[in-house]
């Protein structure tokens, strides 16, 4: 009788899904039109006679064969180098730590754990802003500044990994560790070879967030860097675009550039997310 009452109202079901599908079309298309712009030539931008470009070809060669061909000028192929490592180190790192410490509190249940474990979550709700002068006067202490360093060990003191994986590892049930022991394996056996497989929908969503909000992190790179050969790609195309204001394909071609690999890896490993977030939210 449930399954019928749901399937027994289409009208609702239909409106459901075309209010979806309206919200998606307005969340989906100023990127469509960021990117349709970018290839269109300045004088056809300023014109606006349609939303397709009319000369695909001539807007590609003025706008994205200028920022990749003076790289003396616009050096962004410098900048997505830079992005990826920082971005491919900090989620290495926030990986390890997080998995080792969320292992920790979940499973081995060290004295106040539960009370390390709440002041970790706690720092959840302090905005990042709030770190940055501790931060840097650190960082200036250790002679860091301006260096890869000064993004990537800060970055891997995650609260949100521990918790999303503490989660996930509570899930786990205690049979396959208990197994484990009898076998002669120690804890970190059992987290190598027993958690750390079991806990790839978890990780692996972790991994993606964390790529993304690093490669997308202005504000650290801002502060943190000042020689402009060592800027991550969002610094480096606002620097861009405050010199190229008013050339506005040269910006959104700088803007996609910045964007479409973030787009990429989202909607090849969004089922990863979901899943992730769905399995590790079940846990007890």
């Amino acid at each position: 009788m449930i399954a019928t009452g749901r399937q027994g109202n289409p009208a609702a079901r239909w409106l459901t899904e075309a209010l979806i599908a309206l919200a998606a079309f307005f969340f989906v298309m100023p990127v469509v039109l960021i990117f349709l712009t970018s290839l269109k030539p300045e004088a056809e931008i300023i014109r606006l006679d349609s939303l397709l470009p009319r000369e695909p070809g001539v807007g590609i060669k003025e706008n994205f064969g200028h920022i990749f061909g003076y790289p003396e000028e616009v050096p962004i192929l410098r900048w997505v180098m830079n992005s990826v490592f920082i971005s491919s180190c900090v989620t290495l790192l926030v990986l390890t730590v997080d998995s080792l410490a969320a292992y920790a509190l979940s499973r081995l249940r060290p004295p106040g754990g539960r009370v390390v474990f709440a002041m970790i979550v706690a720092t959840l709700m302090v905005p990042g802003q709030i770190l940055l002068v501790p931060v840097y006067l650190i960082l200036n202490r250790l002679g860091w500044l301006d260096t890869p360093a000064a993004l990537i060990v800060p970055a891997g003191a995650g609260a949100f990994g521990v918790f999303l994986l503490s989660q996930f590892f509570k899930g786990i049930p205690k049979e396959l560790e208990e197994a484990a022991m009898l076998d002669g394996c120690g804890p970190w056996r059992i987290y190598w070879h027993i958690m750390l497989p079991l806990s790839r929908p978890a990780l692996a969503t972790l991994a993606i967030l964390t790529f993304i909000g690093s490669w997308n992190d202005f504000l650290g790179p801002l502060v943190f860097l000042d020689s402009v050969e060592r800027y991550t790609l969002p610094v480096g195309v606002a620097l861009f675009q405050g010199s190229y204001v008013n050339e506005y394909g040269l910006t959104l071609a700088a803007s996609v550039v910045c964007t479409t690999p973030i787009l990429v890896i989202f909607l090849l490993f969004s089922r990863h997310i979901i899943r992730g977030m769905a399995m590790a939210g079940l846990k007890e």
